[in-house]
């Protein structure tokens, strides 16, 4: 490895942020889970984790859509939601739903510098209810348009770069 190589890998994993992660909740399109992967990666994300409730494993990424990516965010898989909370919980980690109701917050009204763990639901159903009920919260990305709807990977990049934002700005 050339100095100048090992010197940007060093660079990059000084900015890694292991108080931040991502659940998809049976996400199941391999396109929308390597652009997830992509912008995990490109904020500093260290891993993912992926709920596969329905017996479907974790789908296969290509490498167009993770563009390699995947080699740098490790993912952890779970077969229950319950499951991946207590494992996020144990690590001290906040975790917030993403849904469109009256009681959530606007993602740039949540304090993104704690440990903090953001679920994205399936591509048709959006979270589940056991998702919703054990959160500790529930937030949505304002919209000012009619459709109020953003594909799961674009929801998942603003609020990765809001939370990049955040966390720049406190130092």
């Amino acid at each position: 490895m050339t100095p100048e190589r090992a010197a940007k890998l060093d660079a990059v994993l000084g900015q890694r942020q292991p108080t931040l992660t991502i659940v998809l909740e049976n996400v199941h399109d391999p396109h929308n889970i390597g652009a997830v992967v992509r912008s995990c990666d490109a904020t500093g994300v260290l891993n993912i984790h992926g709920v596969y409730s329905e017996n479907q494993p974790f789908p296969t990424l290509g490498g167009k859509s993770s563009a390699s990516a995947r080699k740098w965010v490790d993912v952890e898989l779970h077969t229950h939601i319950h499951a991946c909370f207590t494992a996020l919980r144990d690590r001290g980690f906040r975790i917030y739903t993403t849904h469109m109701s009256a009681d959530a917050q606007s993602i740039y009204d949540l304090d993104l510098t704690q440990p903090t763990a953001i679920v994205f639901g399936n591509e048709h159903d959006g979270v589940s209810d056991e998702a919703l009920a054990a959160a500790d919260g529930n937030v949505l990305i304002p919209q000012r348009g009619i459709v109020q709807s953003l594909n799961i990977s674009v929801a998942c990049a603003v609020t990765l770069f809001e939370a990049m934002r955040q966390r720049t700005a406190a130092g």
